[in-house]
């Protein structure tokens, strides 16, 4: 890799704690990919497990940019981006694992039409299954439709009809943020991701964005990776449980008609108030507040370059 060379991918990870599974991550992305010039932006947010250390020594090559506080998973990509050459950008997790060499086949898909904006991978679980990583348009009736998806899936006798739907190059509405691809261009003329989100629902509203631009959400199979899912979520269950509802309610504020806005609420207050009266639950009352205090944010602008 070479600053001198023109880059053509721009590999952002961003980090919090995740010195047990970095590595792994970033000697996969050393074994597999092999481009002729690409260049890895870790964004630390933060950490205080030894991942700022680990890097410095153990893979000089990276690009490390430490954030004083952590900011959430939005802001540290768009940290990443604001200093990244590639005309194309690849947003991974930390928790996953690199198991080819992915780029050439979701370049050559970016290229084949510019009307693509976003391209994601198909993402396996550990033991080589299939992870569904793709989403129909998030509200009332998306949501629903996701949550029966995942469903039926535990389902033995139909997850063989589920993984036949996942075989083939299609358009979709959301890909997941585990493994994202995406043309630089409209990274920056989105403005990134919304800063508001802390974690949750950013990259629903990221592709939401592109496709009010007039762009397309591809999914392919062709090309995989592994995804631990969650590792840093698990760290903070509690706290993340919460941030998922604020996140849920800022998306449907920003996207969603009033209708929607209202019924969620509603179906909310019910079903954390009845959880907090049997089991005083200081979660759940934290979300019940929440639904009172949750406001709209600016539009954000366009990011620089």
């Amino acid at each position: 890799m070479t600053r001198k060379q023109t880059i053509a991918v721009s590999i952002i990870l961003v980090n919090y704690n995740g010195s047990e599974i970095l590595p792994d991550c970033l000697n996969s992305i050393k074994k597999f990919i092999d481009i002729p010039a690409y260049e890895i932006i870790v964004v630390d947010n933060a950490s205080s497990d030894g991942s700022l250390e680990l890097i410095v020594e153990t893979f000089p090559e990276v690009s490390l940019i430490r954030q004083a506080t952590n900011r959430g998973f939005g802001a540290g990509n768009n940290a990443g981006a604001k200093v990244a050459n590639g005309e194309f950008l690849l947003l991974l997790n930390t928790d996953t694992i690199v198991i080819s060499n992915i780029l050439p086949h979701l370049i050559e898909l970016m290229q084949a039409d510019a009307q693509v904006g976003i391209i994601g991978p198909k993402l396996l679980n550990p033991d080589g299954t299939l992870q569904i990583s793709v989403s129909p348009a998030l509200g009332i009736k998306g949501e629903y439709q996701a949550r029966r998806l995942h469903r039926d899936y535990q389902n033995i006798s139909q997850q063989n009809l589920i993984e036949q739907k996942f075989q083939e190059i299609q358009e979709v509405d959301i890909v997941v943020g585990a493994a994202c691809f995406m043309r630089s261009s409209l990274f920056h003329k989105l403005g990134g991701f919304d800063e508001n989100f802390f974690m949750y629902f950013e990259e629903s509203d990221l592709c939401q964005r592109a496709q009010y631009q007039g762009y397309k959400i591809i999914y392919t199979p062709h090309v995989s990776l592994i995804h631990l899912k969650g590792y840093s979520i698990q760290k903070a269950a509690n706290r993340m449980a919460i941030e998922y509802r604020r996140s849920q309610i800022y998306y449907y504020q920003k996207h969603r008609p009033l209708w929607e806005n209202i019924l969620l609420r509603i179906y909310l207050f019910y079903k954390f108030f009845g959880e907090f009266i049997t089991t005083t639950n200081p979660n759940s009352l934290k979300i019940i507040i929440l639904l009172f205090t949750v406001k709209k944010y600016p539009i954000q602008t366009p990011m620089s370059n």
